[in-house]
C-alpha cells in the first residue's frame, strides 16, 4: 500500500472565523487519539479533497505536522450540505505498534450465473464488516467476487471471506454479504403459464365429448 501523507499546519483559529481559512483555500481538521493531545491543523483543501477521495476509512494517511508525523485514520468527514465539498475532517492518532478495531469496506465484483443466467435477484447485506489488525496491515477494502453465486438461493457469508492471516474478522460468520433470490414476479408468471397449460387439455376433452354426444 502506498504512503500516504498529507501536510499541515498548527490551527489557532476557531470559531466563524474559520470560514475565513476555507475561503482561503484551507481545511481546517483535528488530530486525536488515546496517546496524543487533540491539536486542531489545517490542510491545503484542494490537494487534501484530490487525496482523501482516493481512500477509505481504513487508509492509513500520515500527517506531517511541523516534521513530526502522525499516522492516523479518516474517521469523520464534514461536508458542505449544498456544494458538497469537505469542511473538516476528524483524524484518529494510532499506534503502529498497537491492534486498532476498525471497519473495512465490502466491494462487490465479479458476475453472478445466478443472476446473468436465471435471472435472480441479489440482494446485498452490510457494506463494511469490522476487523482487528495493526495499522499497517490494515486492508483498505475487501473484494468479494460473486461468480460464487451460481445458482438461485445461493449466498456469501461472512464466514466465506479470506483475510491474511495478520487480519482478524470480528464480525459475525453467519452475517450474509450477498444472496441470489428468486424474482417473486417471474415466479408468478411462470405459476400462471403452467396452470393454463394444465388447464387447456381438459377444457379439449370435455369439449370433444360434448361434440360426441350431439353426433349421437
Amino acid at each position: 500500500m502506498e504512503k500516504v501523507v498529507l501536510k499541515a499546519e498548527k490551527r489557532d483559529v476557531i470559531g466563524k472565523q474559520v470560514n475565513a481559512l476555507r475561503r482561503s483555500g484551507k481545511l481546517p481538521a483535528v488530530i486525536y487519539g488515546r496517546h496524543v493531545e487533540p491539536v486542531s491543523i489545517l490542510l491545503d483543501a484542494h490537494a487534501a479533497g484530490l487525496v482523501l477521495a482516493k481512500l477509505s476509512s481504513s487508509s492509513l494517511v500520515v500527517i506531517d505536522l511541523d516534521g513530526k508525523q502522525y499516522p492516523t485514520l479518516v474517521r469523520e468527514r464534514q461536508r458542505n450540505f449544498i456544494k458538497g465539498n469537505l469542511t473538516h475532517i476528524d483524524f484518529l492518532a494510532v499506534d503502529l505498534t498497537e491492534k486498532i478495531r476498525a471497519s473495512v469496506r465490502v466491494e462487490l465484483v465479479g458476475v453472478s450465473a445466478a443472476v446473468k443466467d436465471y435471472n435472480a435477484v441479489l440482494i446485498k447485506g452490510p457494506q463494511s464488516v469490522e476487523v482487528e489488525c495493526l495499522p499497517t496491515d490494515l486492508p483498505e477494502r475487501i473484494t468479494v467476487d460473486m461468480a460464487a453465486l451460481t445458482q438461485v438461493g445461493s449466498v456469501i457469508h461472512v464466514s466465506d471471506i479470506v483475510l491474511a492471516d495478520n487480519v482478524h474478522m470480528l464480525t459475525n460468520g453467519n452475517e450474509m454479504i450477498a444472496i441470489a433470490t428468486a424474482p417473486k414476479v417471474d415466479g408468478v408468471e411462470v405459476a400462471a403459464a403452467g396452470a393454463a397449460e394444465t388447464a387447456a387439455p381438459e377444457i379439449s376433452v370435455d369439449r370433444g365429448k360434448k361434440e360426441e354426444e350431439a353426433k349421437k
